[in-house]
């Protein structure tokens, strides 16, 4: 059996504007782009010799459509001269659709981009000024439209539920919307605030309240019936594709424990045993690879017992799901209070056991978050 290839992400701490809810590390100043592509150009070579080949490619953020085709046709030649990179290895790079022009798509496509990701996020301009996104509804359809004519035929929707007040009929529009496109994947995400976000105090001040429990699955559940309904495949708890050959291969690589290099300010990296991360601040990064010196932060060499809790975690958020045999690891079963719990969750509808797997109903991605304590 051929093993899977690490995962490259490369992040880009760059944005205009900070979205409401968003708690992914980035700068609102602009004028550190030419540094910082430098810097990631040097953190590239110092990982030639730890890191030998690659077959996927993420370059997320942060908005990495603010930086130019010719900055990201730089890092990806870098990164193809640096490593391996397969030749049909799936490189995609996030867009916001306020920077979604003809040009720009048409000369990303150039460099090799056979991926996008669209942060549509909604088509309803008021839950779009709630969530302080800097585009309009006409900009979020005007852009899966230009991403086709630009030849882009793996084309990934972000799209967000569980907004305040938002009624279920104006999630269904949404769907509704996003699937007249066809596109090749759905990332549908349940509203999360972190208190340090600017929606995160305003709602601890009491401004608005978040949906409910039942309310959230009641989003979840119409979520998934329209999606499976319209032909996806629900892989993942917040993720749908087209068909088998649409799922992010990139994406797999987190949940199922493959190695991934991380570059760029508060990415992380994993090697099989052990995780590091870099700082989370664009200053303490370019510092340190001005002077040739990896821009780590910390690090952690993982147990047996933490890599097996860890796969089971992860892989309840799958409709892989996990092995018995991890399970049993996990758990040093037959125990006969785990199986008691296992055979309770099977009966109840929250998971099922199917050829040696352990694998979440819908009912049970539901409570992923929760499901492997429950086990």
């Amino acid at each position: 059996m051929q093993m899977a290839q690490p995962g490259l992400y490369i992040h880009i701490p760059f944005c205009k504007t900070k979205c409401g809810y968003c708690d992914f590390y980035s700068v609102t100043s602009l004028s550190s782009i030419p540094e910082y592509i430098k810097a990631i150009l040097e953190e590239i070579s110092l990982y030639r010799y730890d890191f030998k080949c690659f077959d996927t490619i993420y370059i997320g953020g942060g908005t990495p459509s603010l930086l130019s085709c010719a900055d990201l046709w730089e890092i990806l030649i870098h990164a193809r001269n640096t490593f391996t990179v397969a030749a049909d290895a799936e490189i995609t790079v996030e867009v916001n659709p306020a920077d979604a022009h003809p040009h720009f798509l048409t000369s990303l496509r150039r460099t090799g981009v056979n991926r996008l990701n669209l942060g549509i996020q909604s088509f309803d301009e008021n839950i779009l000024r709630f969530l302080d996104r800097r585009h309009t509804c006409k900009q979020a359809l005007e852009s899966i439209e230009q991403a086709r004519a630009a030849g882009f035929d793996n084309i990934g929707l972000d799209l967000i539920y569980g907004i305040p007040d938002q009624s279920l009929l104006s999630w269904k529009d949404t769907l509704s919307r996003a699937l007249s496109f066809e596109p090749e994947h759905l990332s549908c995400y349940q509203l999360s605030l972190e208190d340090d976000t600017p929606l995160g105090r305003r709602h601890q001040k009491g401004e608005f309240a978040l949906p409910d429990e039942d309310r959230q699955i009641d989003f979840f559940m119409t979520t998934a019936d329209i999606l499976e309904d319209a032909g996806y495949l629900h892989y993942e708890v917040s993720s749908f594709a087209r068909d088998e050959s649409c799922k992010s291969r990139h994406n797999q690589k987190y949940w199922r424990h493959i190695p991934y290099l991380g570059l760029g300010p508060a990415a992380h990296s994993f090697s099989g045993q052990r995780r590091w991360w870099n700082h989370r601040s664009l200053k303490q990064y370019l510092i340190d690879l001005r002077e040739v010196r990896r821009p780590v932060e910390g690090s952690e060499q993982l147990t047996p017992s933490q890599k097996r809790l860890e796969n089971c975690f992860l892989g309840l958020r799958t409709g892989e799901g996990i092995p018995m045999q991890h399970f049993s690891e996990q758990h040093n079963t037959p125990h006969p209070e785990k199986r008691k719990n296992l055979d309770e969750l099977v009966r109840q509808g929250f998971i099922v056991i199917q050829d040696g797997f352990l694998k979440p109903t819908r009912r049970g991605l539901a409570v992923a978050d929760r499901l492997a304590l429950m086990l």
